[in-house]
């Protein structure tokens, strides 16, 4: 009898593992990207009213509000330039909240 020279076809460990059980991701791929700790947002909303010279309202934590345009601002306080009184130099954590004025 002649030998017959047969090639065994067979899938590859690898390929019946896939089959079985599908791809995991590693861990930092299934969470979500911390985000980040500084948007921007306020620096952008300040810049944008003081280039544009807008009329803001200031409505201070004692309920007391305040008329007039940002002229400048940094980490902790803004300038705020009044027509009927003094300009004022305001501490961010006494503003309840702003609003465009009109």
């Amino acid at each position: 009898m002649e030998a017959v020279n047969r090639k065994l076809i067979r899938p590859s460990l690898n390929e019946i593992k896939e089959q079985i059980a599908p791809p995991r991701r590693p861990p930092a791929a299934q969470k979500k990207p911390v985000p980040p700790d500084q948007t921007n947002a306020e620096n952008f909303y300040y810049v944008k009213q003081m280039q544009a010279k807008t009329a803001m309202v200031f409505v201070l934590r004692d309920g007391e509000t305040l008329h007039g345009t940002i002229e400048w601002y940094d980490k902790c306080c803004l300038k705020v330039n009044r027509t009927e009184g003094p300009n004022l130099l305001l501490y961010k954590p006494s503003i309840k909240y702003m609003y465009k004025e009109g």
